[in-house]
Protein backbone atom coordinates (compact mmCIF):
# COMPACT_ATOMS: atom_id res chain seq x y z
CA UNK A 1 0.00 0.00 0.00
CA UNK A 2 2.59 2.34 1.01
CA UNK A 3 4.93 2.02 -2.21
CA UNK A 4 1.02 3.01 -4.53
CA UNK A 5 0.95 6.47 -2.01
CA UNK A 6 4.25 7.21 -2.82
CA UNK A 7 3.44 7.69 -6.57
CA UNK A 8 1.64 10.59 -5.85
CA UNK A 9 2.54 11.94 -2.47
CA UNK A 10 6.09 13.60 -1.46
CA UNK A 11 7.19 10.63 1.86
CA UNK A 12 10.20 11.44 4.08
CA UNK A 13 11.60 9.90 6.92
CA UNK A 14 12.25 11.23 10.58
CA UNK A 15 16.05 10.85 12.42
CA UNK A 16 15.85 8.16 15.25
CA UNK A 17 15.00 9.60 18.45
CA UNK A 18 14.64 6.99 21.68
CA UNK A 19 11.02 5.25 21.59
CA UNK A 20 8.88 7.00 24.09
CA UNK A 21 7.01 3.25 24.65
CA UNK A 22 9.53 0.52 24.40
CA UNK A 23 13.01 1.86 26.65
CA UNK A 24 15.75 0.92 24.78
CA UNK A 25 14.45 1.32 21.20
CA UNK A 26 15.13 4.08 18.39
CA UNK A 27 12.08 5.23 17.14
CA UNK A 28 11.74 6.36 13.28
CA UNK A 29 8.71 7.78 11.29
CA UNK A 30 7.53 7.70 7.58
CA UNK A 31 5.42 11.31 7.19
CA UNK A 32 3.58 12.91 4.72
CA UNK A 33 2.34 16.33 4.24
CA UNK A 34 -2.28 16.47 4.60
CA UNK A 35 -2.04 19.99 3.55
CA UNK A 36 -2.61 18.82 -0.18
CA UNK A 37 -5.85 19.48 -2.12
CA UNK A 38 -8.31 16.39 -1.68
CA UNK A 39 -6.49 15.88 1.95
CA UNK A 40 -10.00 13.87 3.14
CA UNK A 41 -9.25 10.82 0.17
CA UNK A 42 -5.62 10.88 1.14
CA UNK A 43 -5.50 10.52 4.82
CA UNK A 44 -8.59 7.84 3.85
CA UNK A 45 -5.78 5.91 2.21
CA UNK A 46 -3.36 6.42 4.19
CA UNK A 47 -5.40 5.38 7.55
CA UNK A 48 -6.16 2.16 5.96
CA UNK A 49 -3.02 1.55 5.17
CA UNK A 50 -2.00 2.35 9.14
CA UNK A 51 -0.66 5.96 9.37
CA UNK A 52 -1.76 8.25 11.95
CA UNK A 53 -2.40 11.76 11.83
CA UNK A 54 -1.36 14.84 14.20
CA UNK A 55 -1.89 18.28 12.85
CA UNK A 56 -1.57 18.47 9.59
CA UNK A 57 0.78 14.92 9.01
CA UNK A 58 0.33 11.37 8.74
CA UNK A 59 2.67 9.31 9.84
CA UNK A 60 3.95 5.40 10.42
CA UNK A 61 6.67 3.88 12.23
CA UNK A 62 9.69 2.49 10.55
CA UNK A 63 11.85 1.28 13.15
CA UNK A 64 14.94 -0.76 11.75
CA UNK A 65 15.31 -2.77 14.35
CA UNK A 66 11.66 -3.40 16.35
CA UNK A 67 8.11 -3.43 14.71
CA UNK A 68 5.84 -3.56 17.84
CA UNK A 69 3.79 -0.71 17.05
CA UNK A 70 0.82 -2.78 15.35
CA UNK A 71 -2.13 -1.04 13.72
CA UNK A 72 -5.59 -1.70 15.38
CA UNK A 73 -8.94 -1.10 14.73
CA UNK A 74 -12.51 -2.27 16.21
CA UNK A 75 -14.93 -3.48 13.52
CA UNK A 76 -17.86 -2.16 15.25
CA UNK A 77 -20.93 -4.19 14.30
CA UNK A 78 -19.61 -7.24 15.93
CA UNK A 79 -18.14 -5.81 19.49
CA UNK A 80 -19.39 -6.94 22.48
CA UNK A 81 -18.53 -5.18 25.69
CA UNK A 82 -17.68 -7.73 28.36
CA UNK A 83 -18.51 -7.48 32.26
CA UNK A 84 -15.71 -5.01 33.19
CA UNK A 85 -16.77 -2.80 30.37
CA UNK A 86 -20.73 -3.32 30.96
CA UNK A 87 -19.99 -2.00 34.39
CA UNK A 88 -18.21 0.76 33.37
CA UNK A 89 -20.83 1.97 31.15
CA UNK A 90 -23.33 2.27 33.87
CA UNK A 91 -21.28 3.80 36.19
CA UNK A 92 -20.89 6.63 34.08
CA UNK A 93 -24.87 6.83 32.84
CA UNK A 94 -24.47 10.16 34.45
CA UNK A 95 -21.96 11.58 31.65
CA UNK A 96 -23.77 12.67 28.42
CA UNK A 97 -21.42 13.21 25.31
CA UNK A 98 -21.94 16.32 22.69
CA UNK A 99 -20.00 16.59 19.44
CA UNK A 100 -18.40 20.21 19.00
CA UNK A 101 -16.09 21.81 16.20
CA UNK A 102 -12.14 21.42 16.98
CA UNK A 103 -12.41 25.10 18.77
CA UNK A 104 -10.55 24.76 21.99
CA UNK A 105 -11.75 26.11 25.06
CA UNK A 106 -9.48 27.38 28.35
CA UNK A 107 -11.53 24.36 30.02
CA UNK A 108 -10.48 22.19 27.98
CA UNK A 109 -6.52 22.88 28.18
CA UNK A 110 -7.00 23.33 31.86
CA UNK A 111 -7.98 19.23 31.90
CA UNK A 112 -5.55 18.41 29.69
CA UNK A 113 -3.11 19.76 31.61
CA UNK A 114 -4.38 17.63 34.38
CA UNK A 115 -4.02 14.67 32.61
CA UNK A 116 -0.92 15.14 31.49
CA UNK A 117 0.54 16.40 34.70
CA UNK A 118 -1.08 13.24 36.56
CA UNK A 119 -0.19 10.70 33.76
CA UNK A 120 1.98 11.34 31.27
CA UNK A 121 4.80 13.46 33.17
CA UNK A 122 7.91 11.89 31.39
CA UNK A 123 5.93 12.57 27.79
CA UNK A 124 6.14 15.17 25.41
CA UNK A 125 2.65 16.24 25.84
CA UNK A 126 3.70 17.23 28.95
CA UNK A 127 5.13 20.35 28.39
CA UNK A 128 2.26 21.81 25.88
CA UNK A 129 1.85 25.01 25.88
CA UNK A 130 -1.91 26.47 25.67
CA UNK A 131 -0.92 27.61 22.21
CA UNK A 132 0.50 23.88 21.35
CA UNK A 133 -2.62 22.37 22.37
CA UNK A 134 -4.48 24.92 19.91
CA UNK A 135 -2.40 23.59 17.57
CA UNK A 136 -3.17 20.03 18.02
CA UNK A 137 -6.66 20.31 18.07
CA UNK A 138 -7.66 23.10 15.24
CA UNK A 139 -4.47 22.62 12.73
CA UNK A 140 -6.30 19.81 10.90
CA UNK A 141 -6.75 19.79 7.63
CA UNK A 142 -8.97 17.23 7.63
CA UNK A 143 -13.08 16.39 8.65
CA UNK A 144 -12.40 16.75 12.72
CA UNK A 145 -13.91 17.09 15.65
CA UNK A 146 -14.24 16.96 19.16
CA UNK A 147 -16.97 15.44 21.98
CA UNK A 148 -16.72 16.77 25.16
CA UNK A 149 -18.46 14.70 27.97
CA UNK A 150 -20.00 16.48 31.38
CA UNK A 151 -21.84 15.76 34.02
CA UNK A 152 -25.06 16.47 34.52
CA UNK A 153 -23.65 19.40 37.06
CA UNK A 154 -21.83 20.63 33.38
CA UNK A 155 -18.07 19.32 34.84
CA UNK A 156 -16.05 18.26 31.96
CA UNK A 157 -14.74 14.76 32.74
CA UNK A 158 -13.51 14.08 28.80
CA UNK A 159 -12.25 15.18 25.67
CA UNK A 160 -11.69 13.18 22.48
CA UNK A 161 -10.03 14.59 19.62
CA UNK A 162 -11.59 12.87 16.33
CA UNK A 163 -11.39 11.99 12.50
CA UNK A 164 -13.59 11.20 10.45
CA UNK A 165 -12.89 8.75 7.86
CA UNK A 166 -14.56 6.72 4.69
CA UNK A 167 -15.08 3.88 6.41
CA UNK A 168 -15.43 5.14 9.69
CA UNK A 169 -13.80 7.43 12.76
CA UNK A 170 -10.27 7.61 14.16
CA UNK A 171 -9.53 8.40 17.54
CA UNK A 172 -6.94 11.02 17.28
CA UNK A 173 -6.17 11.29 21.09
CA UNK A 174 -8.47 11.69 24.22
CA UNK A 175 -7.99 13.22 28.09
CA UNK A 176 -10.10 12.99 31.21
CA UNK A 177 -10.14 13.67 34.90
CA UNK A 178 -7.47 11.66 36.40
CA UNK A 179 -8.57 11.94 39.54
CA UNK A 180 -11.70 9.05 39.73
CA UNK A 181 -9.82 5.93 38.46
CA UNK A 182 -12.84 3.91 39.69
CA UNK A 183 -14.81 5.40 36.42
CA UNK A 184 -12.73 4.33 34.03
CA UNK A 185 -13.28 6.87 32.18
CA UNK A 186 -10.37 6.08 28.89
CA UNK A 187 -12.21 2.83 28.51
CA UNK A 188 -15.49 4.98 28.47
CA UNK A 189 -14.32 7.00 25.94
CA UNK A 190 -13.67 4.28 23.40
CA UNK A 191 -16.95 2.53 24.07
CA UNK A 192 -18.56 5.89 23.63
CA UNK A 193 -16.57 5.74 20.52
CA UNK A 194 -17.31 2.60 19.39
CA UNK A 195 -21.35 3.04 19.58
CA UNK A 196 -20.84 6.57 17.79
CA UNK A 197 -19.11 4.58 15.03
CA UNK A 198 -21.89 2.11 14.95
CA UNK A 199 -24.69 4.85 15.12
CA UNK A 200 -22.71 6.50 12.19
CA UNK A 201 -23.57 3.87 10.36
CA UNK A 202 -19.11 3.16 9.81
CA UNK A 203 -17.76 -0.67 10.17
CA UNK A 204 -14.29 0.92 12.06
CA UNK A 205 -12.90 2.87 14.92
CA UNK A 206 -9.37 2.94 14.46
CA UNK A 207 -7.66 3.27 17.85
CA UNK A 208 -3.42 3.83 16.66
CA UNK A 209 -1.16 1.40 17.56
CA UNK A 210 -1.28 -1.43 20.07
CA UNK A 211 2.08 -2.21 21.04
CA UNK A 212 1.60 -5.32 23.04
CA UNK A 213 4.44 -4.83 25.66
CA UNK A 214 3.74 -1.54 26.65
CA UNK A 215 1.43 -0.97 29.40
CA UNK A 216 0.05 2.69 28.25
CA UNK A 217 -0.52 0.93 24.52
CA UNK A 218 -1.58 -2.86 25.19
CA UNK A 219 -5.10 -1.99 26.59
CA UNK A 220 -6.11 -2.06 23.30
CA UNK A 221 -6.47 -5.34 23.09
CA UNK A 222 -9.12 -5.39 25.62
CA UNK A 223 -11.62 -4.65 22.98
CA UNK A 224 -12.63 -6.84 21.30
CA UNK A 225 -12.95 -8.30 18.83
CA UNK A 226 -10.15 -6.14 17.41
CA UNK A 227 -8.48 -6.57 13.50
CA UNK A 228 -4.76 -5.27 13.45
CA UNK A 229 -2.92 -4.72 10.27
CA UNK A 230 0.55 -7.12 9.38
CA UNK A 231 2.08 -7.43 5.78
CA UNK A 232 -0.35 -5.22 4.69
CA UNK A 233 -3.27 -7.29 5.58
CA UNK A 234 -6.10 -6.48 8.49
CA UNK A 235 -6.98 -9.15 10.37
CA UNK A 236 -8.46 -10.54 13.62
CA UNK A 237 -5.98 -9.99 17.01
CA UNK A 238 -5.96 -13.10 18.81
CA UNK A 239 -8.02 -12.25 21.82
CA UNK A 240 -5.50 -14.41 23.60
CA UNK A 241 -2.35 -11.85 22.31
Amino acid sequence: MVSTLRQSQFFYTTAPQPCPYLPGQMERKVIADLAVPNADALHNRLSRAGFRRSHTLAYAPVCATCSACTPIRIPVHRFEPDRTQRRTLRHNADLHAMRIPPITTPEQYALFRRYQTARHTDGDMATMTGEDYRSMVEDTPVETMLFEFRTEAGELMIVSLIDRLEDGLSAVYSFYNPDLPRRSLGSLALLFLIEETARLGLPYLYLGYWIQKSRKMSYKSRFQPAEILTHGVWHTLDAEA
